[in-house]
């Protein structure tokens, strides 16, 4: 009964924070400051959202998806994000308790959000949540007593990424890699450390591929010319994968190499 409360209280808590990650992700990008004004606000029409209609998930159902307002659609994302987020803190609170380790882990969850969707619209990862989120990941890894593979995660991770995009630029003459996704591999390797950045570069790498291949396909197939797609969103997807799941992975990958 207790671990049930707190299940659905950490879902309610994360949904709360899904909120506030729609405002980032539709200010940050913007230049627009994520503090002032402290209230929601309609982007079609600019009025302000009363707090009865700012009820994370279920004012989206009540309105149906609409500004009480104007009555112009409300995206589907702000939904979405508010869901993902509460997903995430019930899975963090599964994973660390009622302990310090919940907040940086749904704190790595919440930067991951908010980057997967900043980068689908924008092609952008603000160097403002990578700098949070690498400061995050060396003081979590500090108190784990993991400083060494957390510096060394940094290295691996952005070093190996920063390689990836040095030669194809070199070698290929365009840029295929921005450098919002190596100072981001430097943030996840801060967290998850050499084999978790190791892990999250080539298991998003493979699915990014594979979304890729299937995507220019598609593009190809419909006569729309190149097909691009952002890095962040597979990178973030791996990392969040080893960050829940890594202990299970790297014991077996050793495991059975042994």
């Amino acid at each position: 009964m207790e671990k049930t409360f707190f299940i659905v209280a950490s879902f309610i808590f994360g949904t709360i924070i899904g909120s506030f990650l729609n405002v980032v992700i539709y200010r940050l990008p913007r230049g627009k400051s994520i503090g002032k004004p402290a209230f929601s606000f309609c982007p079609s029409c600019g009025n302000r959202i009363k707090w009865y209609d700012n009820i994370p998930l279920v004012s989206y159902l009540v309105l149906k998806g609409k500004c009480r307002n104007c009555k112009s659609s409300i995206g589907f994302r702000y939904f979405l994000v508010e869901l993902l987020t509460g997903i995430g803190s019930v899975f963090s609170y599964l994973k660390t308790g009622i302990s310090y380790e919940y907040l940086f882990v749904f704190l790595f969850v919440g930067i991951m959000i908010a980057i997967t969707f900043i980068d689908l619209e924008f092609r952008i990862i603000p160097d403002q949540l990578n700098f949070l989120g690498f400061i995050a990941g060396i003081a979590y890894s500090s108190l784990k007593m993991n400083i060494l593979d957390s510096i060394a995660g940094v290295f691996v991770g952005a070093g190996f990424l920063w390689g990836i995009a040095y030669f194809y630029l070199r070698f290929r003459g365009i840029e295929g890699l921005g450098m919002g996704d190596v100072k981001m591999m430097a943030f996840v390797g801060a967290y998850l450390g050499w084999f978790g950045a190791l892990f999250t570069i080539f298991v998003g790498s493979f699915i990014g591929a594979v979304v890729g291949i299937l995507g220019a396909y598609i593009s190809k197939s419909e006569d729309k010319g190149k097909f691009e797609i952002p890095f962040g969103p597979f990178l973030a997807f791996a990392s969040v994968i080893y960050l829940f799941f890594g202990e299970y992975i790297k014991e077996w990958y050793l495991g059975g190499m042994m």
